[in-house]
């Protein structure tokens, strides 16, 4: 089992910045990948950014490329999402996601989401 833990959403004014954090416990020798995703009411869960645990690769949605950055702490089991220059389209509960079963059903363990909402 791995457990993961969000923080640092809020409210921010257009323009400003939030970095998200995600902490996982448990199990963190098997993380193959760590996600970002966001949700709506009434759209489907969207994938912001994810990274590989082993190496570092990121990979973005064209939405937020060149405004945010995934990073990650291996020694913390943390991973975080800098989130420049938000725009009210980012406003959406952000849920980080771990993958540790590589090539079956995706990211299966999520953590409780943390609302994210941009002023205009």
């Amino acid at each position: 089992q791995v457990q993961l833990v969000e923080s640092g959403g809020g409210l921010v004014q257009a323009g400003g910045s939030l970095r998200l954090s995600c902490a996982a416990s448990g199990r963190t020798f098997s993380l193959y990948a760590m996600g970002w995703f966001r949700q709506v009411p009434g759209k489907e869960r969207e994938l912001v950014a994810a990274i590989r645990w082993s190496g570092g690769s990121t990979s973005y949605a064209d939405s937020v490329k060149g405004r945010f950055t995934l990073s990650r702490s291996n020694a913390k089991n943390t991973v975080y999402l800098q989130m420049n220059t938000l725009k009210p389209e980012d406003t959406a509960v952000y849920y980080c996601a771990a993958d540790t079963a590589p090539g079956t059903a995706g990211y299966n363990y999520w953590g409780q989401g943390t609302q994210v909402t941009v002023s205009s």
